[in-house]
């Protein structure tokens, strides 16, 4: 037991340890402070490099600023040129639409317009057939008007002329479903002599491109007659016993556009939007060189062409409102300027005019692009209960008109003559529920009736659509009154109960495909590039050639679907981007969807520098999303770059980083698979105050000579398909 036990430590030899242990945590703590001196002093000296390194990097990219924004300046002409050839083209259709001298009215003009609908409410008795064969020049005219108003720039559509466009529009749409009406009433007229045999009632189905009508008239009015299908279909009704035993006809008009729905208002500038600086430069600018070419008209001129002068400045005046935007303001000085420049004959002044007036172009057109993506500042209106608010969602497939019709009187044949009773007061609609309802011996006498459609199959529904119907009243879209609704998706058929008839159409969320989940842009070919847009259910893709557009492809959960409607045809843009609008593929954000999407806003000017400069790099540098543009401020934009020449797209492409302010443009140390996000430089990198320029430090010389050979109107194409699909705020 003696020797298991421990030596014991006397009290000197504990003394000595505790002071050893002392000694050495001095050290310990000596070393660690020397260390974390010498490491600070290292990190003071690495920041005051980079800060040295920054500032150098800042200057020197003040130095060229000037430099590098004159060169952007120069290959932006390529927007207002576009522009300009876009003027001209409406020009010469114009003057091809006159010398062709056709017998179709210019819709533009509103006297033509005007004698045409006076001449067709004059012309009586048409079939349905001769209705639909005239409703195509209708149709035709209506969605040029709607394309003038798409198209044309704010600055040159005046309130007047919009005005004029959506009045004729309406106009055109009340008369056509007027001509409708009574090619029914006509046709109704005819029902006994057009009597199935085995029914003894009459059915009717016809179809056209624009227009299927599907009529019944109950001849027979036997009560036990409820379920109605029209034959080879699945569309029809089951009505209650009180309606089989009427004398009443029911008709389903399948338009497929809608001419039901408000106008979209036309943006315009707002008369508080201030002029740049610069702007006002070059007017003062315009306005010298002005002042000296009059005086010298003065002298030279003669009384008559004062006089002329003076007429041409008045006509300016009248057009230069009170309400007219910048862009207004910028075009009419132009055209002044222009007038002035066909008297002057100095070459050296004329140089000076035409490029002061090419930058005055530029500024408007600049101007517009910036209008095109800017944020409605307000909420819209509030909605009452049951209606439809139409900022959140858009009416698909055409609009269903569903009508119980009086049934007119019929034809009878007399002698070889067919005698026939017309009603003064035309087609009436029957009255279902009626309005007094006192002498029912049921309350349940009138209950809904059942309505069985099928969705046209050029539309696309993501989720089960929403039935919805018109208030004529209140003019609005309504829930209210639809109950039972099923939807088939295979067979494409939904069937619903319809307390009150009238018109009726489908409805989809318009932001469903927003926020994207990414999206790419790369070129192809020469003047073409391919854009794809990636959502949570599809993934669409965009093929841009020169001036038009077309759907390349479709794939919904990874599979391809086939949309012939739209695939393999080319449109101009506003035509491409209604179109896809129209079949339910909507990823266009307007002004109102950052109310209902929650959306990654971005300044709108560093916006539209982006997608202006993206436009310009397009034809020799891919584009992507990056997850890093979620995390900067709303200032800053971030994208992948890669240059991209080759005809094959490789599988694991080696993208760069960018960051862009409007006002600069740097490449980012970071990448896709970083942890955290920092504005760091990359090495051996440079600022710019362009992405023309940050990417030409990199670049082939084949690639800038491409970029610099580039068609003005397919850069104008993929710049106005970027400000319409907003991907640097909705992704």
């Amino acid at each position: 037991k003696t020797g298991n036990k421990k030596k014991k430590i006397n009290k000197a030899e504990r003394l000595k340890q505790i002071q050893e242990e002392e000694e050495k945590r001095l050290k310990d703590e000596e070393e660690a402070r020397l260390k974390y001196e010498k490491e600070e002093l290292e990190r003071l000296e690495m920041e005051r490099i980079e800060r040295e390194k920054w500032c150098q990097l800042e200057e020197k990219d003040l130095q060229r600023r000037n430099e590098e924004l004159e060169e952007l300046y120069l290959l932006e002409g390529c927007f207002p040129e576009a522009e300009k050839l876009k003027r001209e083209t409406r020009l010469l259709a114009q003057w091809k639409h006159y010398i062709e001298c056709d017998g179709t009215p210019d819709p533009t003009v509103a006297q033509e317009i005007n004698t045409f609908i006076s001449l067709w409410k004059e012309e009586t008795n048409e079939t349905f057939e001769a209705v639909i064969k005239k409703s195509k020049l209708v149709l035709n005219l209506i969605e040029k008007l709607k394309l003038i108003l798409l198209e044309t720039p704010p600055c040159d559509l005046h309130e007047k002329s919009i005005t004029q466009y959506q009045g004729s529009i309406q106009q055109l749409q009340e008369l056509l479903h007027f001509k409708f009406n009574v090619a029914t009433e006509i046709l109704l007229r005819q029902a006994s002599t057009l009597a199935d045999l085995d029914t003894g009632n009459m059915e009717k189905i016809i179809r056209d491109e624009n227009i299927t009508l599907y009529l019944w008239a109950n001849l027979k009015k036997n009560p036990r007659y409820k379920s109605i299908r029209f034959s080879e279909t699945q569309v029809g009704f089951e009505i209650p016993r009180i309606l089989a035993a009427s004398d009443i006809a029911l008709r389903v008009l399948h338009t497929h556009y809608d001419h039901v729905s408000p106008l979209r208002h036309i943006p315009k500038p707002t008369e508080e939007e201030p002029t740049t600086l610069e702007t006002e430069i070059l007017k003062e600018e315009l306005e010298d060189v002005e002042t000296a070419i009059s005086t010298e008209d003065q002298k030279e001129s003669k009384p008559e062409e004062s006089g002329s002068k003076l007429i041409h400045e008045e006509e300016i005046k009248e057009q230069s409102s009170p309400e007219a935007s910048v862009c207004l303001d910028l075009t009419v000085c132009c055209i002044r300027h222009a007038a002035h420049m066909s008297n002057f004959a100095d070459e050296e002044s004329e140089a000076v005019k035409g490029e002061l007036e090419m930058k005055l172009f530029s500024e408007t057109v600049s101007a517009a692009h910036l209008l095109q993506i800017e944020n409605a500042p307000e909420m819209p209106l509030a909605f009452e209960d049951n209606e439809v608010d139409i900022c959140q969602f858009t009416t698909l497939g055409g609009i269903y008109h569903l009508d119980i019709l009086e049934l007119p009187p019929q034809c009878k044949p007399a002698k070889g003559w067919m005698i026939v009773e017309i009603l003064k007061e035309g087609l009436q609609k029957y009255t279902y529920p009626p309005e007094t309802t006192e002498d029912l011996e049921a309350e349940n006498a009138f209950p809904p009736v059942e309505v069985t459609l099928r969705v046209h199959d050029n539309v696309m529904f993501f989720e089960d659509p929403m039935v919805v119907r018109w208030n004529a009243e209140d003019q609005h879209w309504t829930t209210d009154g639809i109950s039972n609704i099923s939807y088939e998706q295979k067979e494409r058929l939904i069937t619903f109960s319809l307390e009150t008839f009238g018109p009726v159409t489908l409805i989809q969320d318009t932001h469903i495909n927003m926020p994207y989940r990414s999206w790419e842009l790369r070129p192809l070919d020469v003047n073409q590039v391919l854009l794809t847009v990636t959502t949570v259910f599809t993934e669409i893709q965009i093929h841009i050639k020169e001036n038009v557009c077309m759907l390349s492809s479709i794939k919904l959960q990874d599979i391809k679907e086939d949309f012939p409607i739209l695939e393999g045809k080319w449109m101009t843009s506003f035509c491409f981007i209604n179109a896809l609008k129209e079949a339910g593929l909507n990823i266009f954000p307007t002004g109102h969807s950052h109310f209902y999407v929650s959306a990654n806003n971005k300044i709108p000017l560093v916006e539209v520098k982006a997608y202006r400069q993206m436009a310009l790099l397009s034809s020799a540098f891919a584009f992507g999303w990056s997850k890093w543009n979620l995390e900067c401020t709303s200032s800053k934009v971030v994208f992948k770059v890669k240059e991209h020449l080759a005809e094959e797209w490789p599988e694991n492409p080696n993208w760069d980083l960018l960051l862009f302010t409007g006002d600069r443009a740097q490449m980012l140390k970071i990448n896709e698979e970083s942890e955290a996000f920092s504005e760091a430089l990359k090495e051996e990198t440079e600022f710019h105050s362009t992405l023309y320029h940050m990417v030409k430090d990199f670049a082939s010389k084949e690639a800038m000579e491409k970029i610099r050979s580039s068609d003005c109107q397919s850069l104008a194409c993929v710049c106005q398909m970027l400000l319409s699909t907003r991907l640097l705020s909705y992704s």
